[in-house]
């Protein structure tokens, strides 16, 4: 007895556990019918160990399992070709005029809470391996909220209103809004307005985009810039200005709408020259990134 061995005997027919060729062949095979197969579940398929699996699809297949990334929109072939097109030829008109991001003021509306809960990223802390794991108990954004609309240009804020309580954005309301930027053109950019060569750029929203608002531009010679749908990529206002506004806010609880105000314009008011400068400049990168993309989102972006 002492000599015998306690191993099976190999069978016909039984399948092979190893990282053999054919085992290698079937991994990504079942991988390939559908993309969210767990490990677990390829076992299953394929008749091999999770384990061997496992290896196979990150040593021998070089493979990684990630989360989908959230995107504003799903773009059909013709919006991402329209967001190429616009991104290739504001980059062009960029290259070819020193000037024009200077002439162009971008604007935009956001709600401004009285309280924004951290997210689980913004909460994060270090610990150590024998201490318990933080816990965060789930929070909603309150009720008490202002629209904050902020027009602003190369060198900084050009114009910022909040709305009155239970006014929504409409074509009369945003005519009047824009009247009030010119004014404030009129005062604060006075070389442009002398001029008269600025440009407005703003989304693609019902009331932006209304005949009335469309033929209150054309009477007074104000130029928009095109901006496709579904582009915040490509705004100032999503992909800096609001963020940079209301991150130093969340956490922070206000109970009225005045001190939401208060303290949203403090912030406002406090962003460098330097850093509006420099998010003009980056809009370049952005529209070099779209046209090298082919119209996709940019990741991370």
């Amino acid at each position: 007895m002492a000599g015998e061995s306690v191993e099976s005997d190999r069978r016909f027919g039984r399948p092979s556990t190893s990282r053999t060729p054919e085992n290698v062949e079937s991994v990504p095979a079942a991988i390939n019918e559908n993309r969210r197969l767990t490990v677990r579940e390829s076992e299953e398929d394929v008749g091999i160990p999770w384990t061997i699996v496992s290896k196979i699809l990150t040593e021998d297949l070089g493979k990684k399992r990630v989360a989908a990334k959230f995107v504003p929109r799903l773009l059909s072939r013709e919006q991402k070709e329209f967001r190429a097109a616009v991104a290739e030829d504001l980059l062009e008109t960029a290259n070819n005029d020193a000037d024009f991001l200077k002439k162009v003021i971008t604007g935009d509306e956001s709600w401004v809470y009285g309280y924004d809960p951290e997210t689980k990223a913004q909460s994060s802390q270090w610990k150590s391996p024998e201490s318990p794991c933080p816990k965060k108990v789930r929070q909603s954004r309150s009720n008490i909220k202002v629209m904050l609309t902020v027009f602003f240009d190369h060198e900084g804020v050009v114009y910022h209103e909040y709305a009155p309580p239970g006014q929504t954005i409409t074509k009369d309301y945003y005519i009047e809004v824009l009247r009030r930027l010119r004014d404030a053109v009129r005062r604060k950019r006075q070389q442009l307005w002398a001029s008269g060569d600025w440009h407005v750029h703003h989304d693609n929203a019902p009331a932006h985009s209304s005949a009335l608002v469309q033929t209150f531009l054309v009477k007074h010679r104000i130029t928009q810039v095109c901006r496709p749908p579904y582009s915040p990529d490509l705004a100032p206002c999503d992909f800096w200005l609001f963020s940079k506004l209301k991150l130093p806010l969340i956490g922070m609880r206000f109970q009225t709408a005045n001190r939401i105000k208060e303290n949203a314009t403090r912030q406002l008011m406090a962003i460098p020259k330097k850093d509006f400068s420099d998010c003009f400049e980056k809009r370049k990168e952005r529209w070099d990134k779209c046209v090298r993309s082919q119209g996709e989102y940019s990741e991370g972006d």
